[in-house]
């Protein structure tokens, strides 16, 4: 494997320019990321999810419990995340956002390793398009769904690829009774493990970005994953139904499910049934990446790499399950902005004391300068984070005041206890907001934003709110 790859390489090492020295004992990185991800495993203590080896990664490492992401939509919170940049109204807005397009002056997170000396990789779904600063790697991106000329909706079953083929989508779920690697994320492990043993052989640290696409819709995976869940168990969200006094834009039709097959086009909410069905996919979706995420975990064990390699595993944002009657992400709920994120240093691994989970807030801008930290490499001008090293080193040091999530015309902000959102209009004027108390309402059902005994947190919120608005 590692032949095919040897021109690829010196290409991308051509391509980004000058390569420095980096010592090639510094630490490994295996970059794990998870689409469409809430936090819903078992280490989270949502105990009727079955996730062994995440579950088992958290108890090894820290788990962060409030970590939002800047903005909840794939393209957009993968490129403000790679480049440590934050989304405003011009950048980093869609699904489709490219680091390229919109921060074509931007180093990534991967390609600034590389110059480093890193050789860096990537293999399923990091970038939303894998075109995206595709020669700021060291060898080209791999995904699955060019294998065979498969779409991306990854249906096996052959009464949905006849019916509905590679390209249209089909129903939203599916279950086979296949081998995991039938399904794109299978492959993207195996792939995964062969690119370890490759790496292991190389004479320098590696920056290695594993992406799997479930619990993604559809929510398609092997059978036996299904089967870990009794669908007349499963509990439907306590409340679907919009928080009271939030404003109308707050509502969105949840159009990336209408489009497939058996869902209602019109404005209602899916059936109990229905709800009860894409729940238990969801759920079978996230038993069969764990299982993924475990067999690329035990390879870095099996080959001795863990030792020296540092662990991230996180979602790229969250996803609604029928709460507010929401079934998507593009919202700024926490059920939509927050997501996982754990972090393995090798000493943690063999030292339970240095492991927990950390409470404190961060957001996905802090990733880069936190990877740069940890592998100690120069800092970067660009970036709008800051590094996390503190909380991950301890668990219970303090983490940030406030951090920023927004989506299109929604400017948030989110302290350890409030969330507050403003939408803006093209002139900059305030057209409506939402306030959430966390300590009494955690799911955030009842807006309190024009209640007068909030006065004084709503401006402080929005005063801080306007600020960060105007710094990027």
């Amino acid at each position: 494997m590692m032949k095919k790859y040897f021109w690829t390489l010196i290409v991308g090492l051509l391509s980004v320019g000058q390569v420095s020295a980096v010592d090639k004992n510094a630490p490994n990185v295996l970059f794990i990321m998870v689409d469409d991800l809430r936090p819903e495993l078992g280490a989270y203590g949502k105990t009727v999810i079955k996730s062994p080896n995440i579950d088992k990664l958290a108890n090894e490492g820290v788990m962060f419990t409030n970590a939002y992401v800047n903005v909840p939509v794939c393209g957009a919170s993968r490129a403000s995340m790679m480049t440590g940049l934050r989304p405003n109204k011009k950048r980093f807005r869609t699904f489709y956002a490219r680091a390229d397009e919109d921060a074509e002056n931007a180093k990534t997170l991967f390609g600034y390793l590389t110059e480093q000396g890193y050789h860096t990789q990537s293999m399923g779904k990091i970038m939303h398009d894998a075109g995206d600063s595709v020669s700021q790697w060291s060898i080209a991106p791999w995904k699955s769904s060019s294998i065979g000329g498969m779409g991306h909706r990854n249906y096996v079953l052959e009464e949905n690829i006849a019916r509905f083929g590679r390209v249209k989508k089909g129903p939203p779920f599916e279950s086979a009774d296949v081998e995991d690697n039938a399904y794109f994320d299978g492959m993207i492990a195996d792939h995964a493990i062969e690119a370890l043993s490759d790496a292991k052989s190389l004479d320098q640290p590696f920056f290695m970005a594993v992406g799997f696409v479930k619990p993604h819709l559809p929510f398609n995976a092997p059978k036996r994953y299904w089967d870990l869940y009794n669908e007349r168990d499963i509990e439907l969200a306590d409340n679907p139904f919009q928080p009271t006094n939030a404003p109308v834009r707050a509502v969105h039709g949840w159009g990336e499910l209408r489009k497939f097959d058996g869902i209602p086009k019109k404005p209602k909410l899916v059936s109990d049934d229905m709800a009860r069905k894409l729940i238990h996919g969801y759920y079978a979706s996230v038993s069969y990446v764990d299982a993924q995420v475990g067999k690329v975990l035990g390879e870095l064990d099996a080959l001795g790499l863990s030792d020296n390699t540092i662990v991230f595993l996180l979602g790229d944002h969250g996803w609604s399950l029928g709460e507010h009657g929401l079934w998507a992400k593009h919202s700024p709920f926490d059920h939509a902005t927050k997501t996982p994120l754990i972090v393995r240093l090798p000493s943690q691994k063999e030292n339970p004391a240095a492991t927990g989970a950390a409470h404190g807030l961060v957001e996905f801008v802090d990733i880069f300068p936190t990877i740069l930290e940890l592998t100690k490499q120069p800092k970067l001008d660009q970036l709008q984070g800051s590094s996390f090293v503190a909380q991950i080193r301890d668990p219970k040091a303090p983490g940030k005041t406030a951090v920023f999530p927004r989506y299109q015309l929604a400017e948030v902000i989110k302290t350890e206890d409030y969330a507050l959102t403003e939408w803006y209009g093209k002139q900059g004027k305030m057209l409506a907001r939402m306030l959430y108390d966390h300590r009494v309402d955690p799911e955030e059902t009842h807006n309190v934003a024009e209640e007068p005994e909030y006065s004084d947190v709503v401006e402080d919120l929005h005063n801080q709110l306007v600020a960060m608005m105007e710094s990027r």
